[in-house]
């Protein structure tokens, strides 16, 4: 099958609604997944969810319609975050599931994100296996053996719960604070799960973004420059806090007490925070998170260790390790007491006890340790191999220390760059942090001057 237009990568396939991404496609790769899951487990259901994207209800359809073809019994939990449906998979002990979003790309992009019978994303390995099936013939079923749909619209209560039950949250705390929280949704899927949760946390929630149509009135991605209106929002609200989500509510990106949006590595720093002391152990992140967490999992005394770039490589990374707690420095925090996936929901929760048991405003555990700039930049990929740049970068930095598990990421105590073939475009990706911005930018054009003359640019 031809991928023309399309990003299709370990765990998913998106693309733009209309062009690359037609229902045809959807559906192809909807019953090649049915077909790939059920054969593994038979017997077991396929769980669908999806986000509140206007193009959602039209590819549920299609998907639905994809999978009763291969036989498949499929349950739909309607719109919900992507965490949900990850736990739903686990709840039903399902073959595996499938989470049509496009999670934090612009409006006119979907996707079809792709859940194993863990509840975790396709490695490696599984995707490829699923993915033979596109090029070969799919099974179908027949006339007497199609597959059927029920429902289920407890999936997101059980998520609530499921927050709320982690033995170590003091609930009673929050609680007892009732904290004034600005929340922004973006016209989400968080709509459906935020103001249950907070609710429960016996939280005040002025909120803006909270008609779940998928019209966003932000560019999608949380981060600090799409933040505005809740910015104004803490501040005009009186909030100790602002928590802004992506449409598929795996990421969450924080506002501070003054209205300060402090920039998405700080959610996983102070979920870190949050749980080391109840709950020490290793920590996990990929190779271009903030060095604001490995300092949080160094003051708690805790084993930190990278993976490569990716949700699922991070998971298979914290399963490996038995770590705590892990994720993403764009603000997607996994508890593997909870599930091994980005889970938005439970940072709120975590973020909400740290402030509770410490007492302290969130601007303060920003303003108590050592700050860092990022600065990320790309360039067109050579068509040559890579390992050229790498030999010259660790020959010119010879006192930095060297990982190679995903392109190559030069440490020294303060500052990093971390060099990276793009998976889903023609581009190598460099990123780097340091104090300030001039050594940011210093390390970024370091890093360019072996790379662009690899590929003959300026």
């Amino acid at each position: 099958m031809r991928f023309d237009g399309l990003m299709v990568s370990v765990s998913g396939v998106r693309g733009r609604v209309g062009e690359a991404l037609t229902p045809e496609v959807m559906a192809t790769f909807a019953a090649a997944f049915g077909a790939w899951a059920t054969a593994r487990h038979p017997g077991r259901p396929i769980i669908v969810g999806r986000d509140s994207r206007v193009s959602g209800a039209m590819f549920t359809r299609v998907v639905h319609a994809a999978l009763e073809s291969v036989g498949c019994h499929v349950i739909d939990i309607g719109m919900v975050p992507t965490p949900t449906v990850q736990l739903a998979v686990e709840h039903h002990h399902a073959a595996g599931g499938l989470a049509i979003t496009a999670s934090h790309n612009p409006i006119e992009w979907n996707a079809l994100k792709f859940i194993g019978s863990s509840g975790l994303f396709l490695s490696a390995a599984e995707g490829a296996e699923m993915r033979a099936l596109l090029d070969g013939t799919i099974p179908r079923a027949t006339w007497d053996a199609l597959g059927h749909i029920e429902t289920d619209d407890a999936a997101i209560r059980r998520h609530v719960d499921a927050v709320l039950a982690l033995p170590f949250l003091d609930v009673d705390a929050i609680r007892a604070r009732a904290f004034p929280v600005a929340l922004d949704c973006c016209h989400g899927a968080g709509s459906r799960i935020m103001p249950a949760l907070l609710d429960a946390l016996g939280c005040r929630v002025t909120a803006i973004g909270m008609t779940a149509d998928g019209r966003f009135p932000r560019p999608p991605e949380p981060v600090a420059d799409h933040l505005d209106d809740l910015r104004a929002l803490v501040r005009s609200s009186g909030a100790v806090v602002g928590f802004a989500t992506d449409p598929d509510v795996d990421r969450l990106a924080l506002v501070d007490e003054r209205g300060e949006a402090i920039g998405e590595d700080y959610t996983l720093a102070l979920a870190v925070r949050a749980v080391l002391p109840a709950r020490p152990g290793a920590v996990v992140t990929n190779l271009s998170t903030s060095k604001v967490v490995q300092d949080a999992a160094r003051d708690h005394g805790a084993e930190f260790r990278f993976a490569p770039v990716g949700e699922v490589n991070v998971a298979l990374a914290m399963r490996d390790a038995h770590a705590t707690i892990g994720g993403e420095g764009n603000g997607g925090v996994i508890l593997p007491e909870l599930h091994l996936g980005r889970d938005a929901p439970v940072a709120v929760a975590l973020v909400l006890h740290l402030l509770a048991r410490s007492g302290q405003p969130l601007s303060s555990f920003v303003l108590q340790h050592p700050r860092y700039v990022i600065v990320k930049d790309k360039l067109d990929r050579p068509e040559v191999p890579l390992d050229a740049v790498y030999a010259a970068l660790r020959e010119r930095f010879p006192d930095a220390s060297a990982d190679t598990q995903d392109g190559l990421r030069l440490d020294w105590p303060d500052r990093w760059v971390h060099l990276r073939p793009s998976g889903t475009e023609p581009i190598v990706r460099v990123i780097a942090e340091a104090p300030d911005m001039a050594s940011a930018r210093q390390l970024v054009a370091d890093a360019r001057e072996p790379l662009a003359a690899l590929a003959g640019v300026s």
